[in-house]
């Protein structure tokens, strides 16, 4: 399963790198174990999404994803490659 929507001259980064308050379209999904659970939960390149929350120890993340919330393991969302938007 390619979903790679990825431009060579679109600078990205992965979900796990967002700041909180930071915001990205989704662009690319590795495609690894999680990709169909990532795509089951609505995560698929085109997606804003928006970075909520982190675990005191930065596991799990929190994330809005055109206005519902998801709780995402750090190794899921460094499948998730975004630009800023």
């Amino acid at each position: 399963m390619n979903l790679s929507g990825k431009a060579s001259d679109v600078v990205t980064t992965t979900l796990d790198q967002f700041e909180l308050g930071q915001e990205g379209e989704i662009v690319h999904l590795d495609d690894n174990e999680y990709t169909a659970k990532l795509i089951d939960m609505g995560l698929f390149p085109g997606k804003r999404v928006k970075m909520l929350m982190k675990a005191p120890l930065g596991d799990p993340v929190g994330v809005d994803v055109e206005g519902y919330t998801l709780s995402l393991r750090l190794k899921e969302a460094s499948s998730v490659f975004l630009k800023s938007v």
